[in-house]
């Protein structure tokens, strides 16, 4: 399910001026330690960025955690507690409806490696 207008207006105020959100999905993550805190992870043209949320709400964002570069994948999904992928050495669990969000981000780097053999190739 798509997150509401009112989330995404919220994350714009992160987003550098010659950018824009392309992806966005909320998660939980834990850190060594065993910190958690609720996320939401932004994919833009130009990179992949990890903002916090407010203690109060899990979809306000109040801080980011990390900018990464655009060309890192966000899969593989790990599936084994629950849909997980690691950005930066952080883990964040997400709900199943986002992994299509997270494939779909990680098509748009590495079409070849996502999509499944042509079954009728020029010969």
């Amino acid at each position: 399910m798509p997150l509401p207008r009112d989330v995404w207006e919220s994350c714009r105020r992160f987003v550098r001026p010659d950018e824009s959100i392309r992806y966005l999905f909320p998660g939980t993550a834990s850190i060594m330690g065993g910190g958690v805190f609720n996320v939401l992870v932004m994919v833009t043209d130009h990179a992949v960025t990890v903002l916090t949320c407010t203690l109060l709400s899990r979809f306000r964002p109040d801080a980011v955690w990390g900018r990464y570069p655009r060309a890192i994948e966000l899969g593989p999904v790990d599936f084994s507690l629950g849909p997980m992928i690691t950005i930066g050495g952080l883990h964040v669990e997400t709900s199943e409806e986002y992994v299509a969000v997270i494939r779909a981000a990680d098509a748009e780097i590495r079409p070849e490696d996502l999509l499944p053999p042509d079954p009728l190739p020029d010969l």
